[in-house]
């Protein structure tokens, strides 16, 4: 949670500060603040978004080429002008921005009021502020002695920029579960939550890993040392990001765009690995380490949200298609529950931003049991990508949208791609079958373009349901994962209850929520349960429900039966929920525009959870 972006060198700093804050509100919009040095200190706190603190601005001197910023969403303490980000230590001395969650602030806390420290915000970030000033007086440490001192004694999460007013030309970043990357410009640097505040100036940076310290000093190389005080030597890596990726391009919002884009993303997610002509799919992590997945006893899925869903999914393709036990865990739950897990498990992490903090937590443990650890991510260079011994990046591109989309469906198509692999490996389809899926896969993004035309007709269903305030979505099969997962959109960006359930189980218990006023969402393209969704659908309908089927096109007795159906090009049924992802999508995404809901940026969430 939370963005972060600092700079130092010589240009303003306020301006690319303002313009950072805005390319990393979608990581939380609570509040937003910034300090800018020249001389004092400068600093603007205000709740709400950016904007809000771009119109305090106006009225101040903003001079400065050093500053840090902040926007928030909040853990310790309401979202306020207090609580936000930066906080000042008691003495004046060092400003502090702060990303993550210090475990033990309470007991800092009371120590550092006893020596005499003032407290103005309910933060644990304004405990960790004093906390470094104190041991700087009392040891009379540099700032990033004091830092390095101050990190051996919290427990938690940080990621930390921190001045001093004193030394206006050294800037101090520390990480720990939570990002920080450098960027390195012409005699300037900045640091920041991600890579997007940055590729505007540069495209080279550097990812601190846990337990490192930066200090930037002005017109100098920076160094990073560990908490223990060692030299750090970090490659520079060039980023393969374009300016452009990060707009809207047009669209109003950056969740339709993504919406938008899956034709071009879902294509991208599979080049390179699959080729309907000569006959193979190759997924480059797996293809290493094959012989852990032929002989794995299980594989693990850990993930949260969305992520998830796809890992339900991929329970449904793997066991199907490669015959080998899986697991799906809440990666909030994984760690926690003494899990079994051996040397012959696989333990495959699903997370669009590669940050999610539970799950990096859930893949810690896996190693520590010996078993292969594998990542699927969005973000190259993101922390799990760098803790799991192998793994697959999804080249969905930046999604800016806290509700995902191109990311799920991206990561179904490396599901579909792994499952497949193994699947061949192991003999357990045929050969007729796995061309039959290669050629179906390479399929998908000219049937989603499909599916897009029928945007109008979405948006006309969604104008007749969105005063509702429940939802029930169902499926069966492959589409009982894909329900959950349309659910949640509901739920997430219109503040509607919606709840997804597997369609036989609708008869034991949600079936008393049916009447005129509920809609009910139905996945009804799976054949091998027809039968079973026509009784479904009667049942809703002998209730009054409102019946939306998502339906194979052609399918002339489920249209008639449906109040509005919702017809989707036929594939494989195990690729069903990457097609009919398209229109659950596009539904929430209307219903949410007409309710007046801020698509982007819905209220309480943001997109990369860091904190557990």
């Amino acid at each position: 949670m939370c963005g972060i972006v600092a700079y130092i060198g010589n240009k303003p700093a306020y301006p690319i500060i303002l313009e950072g804050l805005k390319r990393l509100e979608y990581r939380g919009y609570d509040s937003a603040g910034v300090s800018i040095l020249n001389g004092n200190i400068t600093t603007i706190k205000k709740k709400g978004k950016v904007a809000e603190l771009e119109k305090a601005a106006t009225e101040y001197d903003l001079n400065g080429n050093l500053g840090i910023g902040h926007t928030r969403w909040a853990t310790h303490g309401r979202p306020d002008d207090i609580n936000a980000h930066p906080h000042i230590s008691s003495s004046g001395r060092l400003t502090l921005v702060h990303n993550g969650i210090i475990e033990n602030y309470a007991v800092l806390k009371e120590a550092l009021i006893d020596l005499g420290h003032d407290f103005k915000s309910e933060t644990d970030t304004e405990v960790l502020v004093n906390l470094i000033d104190e041991l700087r007086i009392k040891k009379e440490l540099s700032l990033e002695d004091a830092v390095r001192d101050a990190l051996t004694r919290v427990i938690g999460a940080y990621a930390i920029v921190v001045f001093d007013k004193e030394n206006p030309n050294v800037l101090v970043g520390a990480r720990k579960s939570s990002p920080l990357v450098i960027g390195i410009g012409d005699n300037e640097y900045f640091l920041a939550s991600d890579a997007s505040p940055i590729i505007k100036f540069t495209n080279k940076v550097v990812y601190l890993d846990d337990e490192e310290i930066v200090t930037i000093r002005r017109n100098e190389n920076f160094e990073i040392r560990n908490i223990k005080n060692q030299v750090q030597n970090h490659k520079i890596k060039e980023l393969d990001l374009k300016l452009e990726e990060l707009e809207k391009g047009g669209y109003d919002h950056f969740m339709l765009k993504e919406i938008f884009q899956q034709p071009v993303t879902i294509g991208e997610s599979m080049r390179g690995r699959i080729n309907a002509d000569e006959g193979w799919v190759s997924v480059g992590g797996m293809q290493e380490n094959m012989s852990r997945f032929l002989n794995a006893d299980r594989l693990i899925f850990v993930a949260c949200g969305t992520s998830w869903h796809s890992a339900l999914i991929a329970e449904y393709l793997f066991e199907e298609l490669a015959r080998v036990p899986v697991e799906v865990e809440y990666a909030s739950e994984f760690r926690y529950r003494n899990p079994i897990i051996s040397e012959k498990d696989v333990v495959l992490a699903l997370s669009q931003s590669g940050e999610t903090a539970d799950t990096l937590a859930a893949l810690r443990l896996a190693k520590e049991k010996g078993a292969l650890t594998y990542g699927i991510v969005n973000v190259i260079g993101s922390s799990i990508a760098r803790l799991t011994d192998c793994g697959s990046y999804i080249h969905a591109g930046p999604e800016i949208g806290v509700a995902s989309t191109k990311a799920f469906t991206s990561q179904l198509v490396i599901l579909s791609l792994m499952a497949l692999n193994l699947g061949h490996r192991k003999g357990t389809i045929n050969e007729g079958y796995f061309r039959k899926m290669i050629i179906a896969l390479e399929s998908l993004p000219k049937k989603v373009e499909r599916i897009l035309k029928l945007n109008d007709k979405i948006k006309y269903i969604a104008s007749e349901i969105k005063n509702s305030q429940h939802a029930l979505y169902l499926g069966r099969g492959y589409s009982f994962p894909a329900a959950l997962e349309g659910a949640l959109k509901l739920k997430e960006i219109s503040y509607i209850h919606a709840e997804g359930y597997p369609a036989a189980e609708m008869k034991h218990g949600p079936i008393a929520l049916i009447d005129e006023h509920m809609p009910v969402i139905i996945i009804a393209t799976n054949e091998s349960a027809r039968e079973k969704i026509e009784s479904n659908i009667q049942e809703v309908k002998a209730r009054k429900g409102i019946v939306i089927a998502i339906i194979t096109e052609g399918d002339e007795e489920l249209k008639k039966m449906a109040n509005y159906a919702i017809e989707i090009p036929e594939t494989e049924e195990p690729l069903s929920p990457l097609l009919s992802a398209i229109p659950l999508q596009l539904l929430s995404y209307h219903i949410a525009v007409m309710r007046g809901c801020d698509v982007d940026q819905p209220r309480n969430l943001a997109k990369s959870v860091t904190v557990e």
